[in-house]
């Protein structure tokens, strides 16, 4: 059984039980022939879960049963990695925009920018497999941002560690030549 990334306290004090007492509820519900959506839906009609802990405890409960793996999605697979950089939000924006700059620390995949919101986001498709790159910017202040990259519509497993350690050696890559 895969085990929550979220306490038991935690889930306790936001809903009222534990994991083991929504498992077994849900197990006497017929959850178990229900889809995705129907028991984000039960826990939301029945049991006045807000839409987020109504989808955190669906998919612990798929988890849980076996119908889910770790990262997957109705839509594959998705792998998130963050990084603080000691730079401004807008420096951090323009490293990702700028095409020369980005090659700098990205390489040279084969990508397209499909939509920026100058500062905030960027929604990108990596060509070489058509999967989906979210990165979203966060001010911490003047001289301090974050950058948090969701890949998503990944095959595997496999491929979310594969692109966990790339994403993690890019964001590094792109910190030293930003404070370099």
């Amino acid at each position: 059984m895969t085990q929550p990334n979220i306490s038991d306290d935690a889930v306790q004090a936001k809903t009222g039980r534990v994991w083991a007492e929504w498992f077994t509820l849900l197990d006497a519900e017929g959850a178990a022939e229900l889809t995705h959506r129907q028991i984000a839906a039960a826990l939301a009609d029945r049991h006045g879960l807000s839409g987020w802990w109504s989808q955190m405890v669906t998919v612990a409960y798929e988890q849980a049963r076996g119908r889910r793996q770790p990262h997957q999605t109705s839509r594959g697979y998705q792998v998130g990695v963050s990084k603080t950089v000691p730079v401004p939000v807008d420096v951090l924006f323009s490293a990702w925009e700028d095409e020369a700059s980005r090659r700098r620390w990205l390489g040279d995949p084969p990508i397209t920018l499909r939509r920026t919101t100058r500062h905030k986001s960027m929604r990108i498709t990596w060509n070489s497999d058509q999967t989906n790159v979210d990165v979203s910017f966060w001010d911490k202040g003047p001289e301090k941002s974050s950058v948090q990259v969701q890949h998503s519509k990944l095959t595997d497993r496999n491929d979310v560690e594969t692109k966990r350690m790339f994403w993690r050696a890019a964001l590094a890559q792109l910190t030293s030549e930003l404070v370099s």
